[in-house]
């Protein structure tokens, strides 16, 4: 189906009624928060380091490349910013607060289930060894020979939460959500042969790839827990964005479901008034019809009884003679 401008749609005659559709994924989204806020806080998991497994964690201690602040703004920022700029260009708040509603749900979901994972699985980052002893003096106990850290509490907590990477799952969520967005919008799919639409879709993907890329070279997380990131993070997008939107393929793919349901009933509004006006119509006619019927034959009564009238005067006029 072709793009439908039936009037505009803005935050400000529609945002209202289309918020309160979905008041429930709302409430929905707080919970997600208050979920992952108590995922933060809870110890995960430590599982057993023995001196013979210190040979793979003794990867130097290093900064971030891409700071945990700047994750939000890979990850929710940069494809808001592409959301708001086809809502100026269209008008549409449907395809607004479906899109916003499909991206925090595509972040949250894989913040709650990457740190759910973080919590229970509980592996060592490589730099697992300068966290747990930041003089480099190890100390083991004596029959397990399980470490016994003598660092930061808050660094050796962080230091057990290696798988898998929220990096790398949170800008995989987020971008991978925009690729699906723009695929839909320049219609990648539309059996035109145009690579270059492709291309513009995949370089979300490949932000997301380096920001993954990143987490390997400064040695906070193996390359496992890159990969799982990655593909929780690219499940959950794929998953909420087609909840929201059909699929780039779709003849209607450039839209939201919820615009096309919105066409579809006010079709029936304008089929519906219009089958009861033509309801109406036919029975003022037939009670026009019923109200005229007995005037005319009254008329026609009338007439008869004014034409046969001389006759019956001559009849009785021979009855006379």
């Amino acid at each position: 189906m072709p793009e439908i401008h039936l009037g505009v749609h803005t935050i400000r005659s529609h945002g209202v009624t289309v918020a309160r559709m979905h008041v429930h994924d709302w409430l929905i989204l707080g919970l997600l928060v208050v979920l992952d806020i108590i995922l933060n806080l809870i110890e995960p998991f430590h599982r057993y380091v023995g001196e013979g497994m210190m040979t793979d964690l003794r990867y130097p201690l290093k900064d971030n490349t891409v700071p945990f602040w700047a994750v939000p703004i890979i990850g929710i920022l940069l494809p808001f910013a592409f959301i708001l700029i086809y809502y100026f260009i269209r008008r549409d708040v449907f395809d607004l607060h479906q899109a916003i509603l499909g991206l925090l749900f595509s972040i949250l979901i894989t913040a709650v289930i990457t740190d759910a994972i973080k919590d229970g699985v509980g592996r060592p980052r490589p730099d697992f060894f300068w966290r747990c002893f930041p003089d480099g003096k190890a100390v083991f106990e004596q029959v397990t020979r399980n470490v016994m850290c003598t660092g930061d509490k808050s660094v050796i907590k962080e230091g057990h939460k290696s798988f898998p990477s929220g990096h790398t799952s949170c800008s995989f969520a987020g971008l991978g959500f925009l690729a699906w967005y723009l695929s839909g919008k320049i219609r990648v799919f539309d059996h035109g042969g145009h690579v270059a639409k492709l291309c513009i879709v995949l370089l979300p993907i490949l932000a997301a790839s380096l920001v993954g890329i990143s987490r390997v070279d400064d040695y906070w997380h193996h390359w496992q827990d890159v990969f799982a990131g990655g593909l929780i993070g690219m499940t959950v997008a794929s998953f909420c964005y087609l909840q929201f939107f059909p699929p780039p393929y779709d003849i209607d793919g450039w839209g939201p479901h919820a615009y096309f349901r919105m066409l579809a009933d006010s079709r029936n509004d304008i089929h519906s008034a219009t089958t009861n006006t033509n309801t109406l119509n036919v029975q003022q006619s037939e009670l026009g019809s019923e109200y005229m019927r007995p005037q005319h034959i009254v008329e026609i009564s009338g007439v008869n009884t004014a034409d046969s009238s001389p006759m019956l005067d001559a009849l009785e006029s021979g009855r006379r003679f």
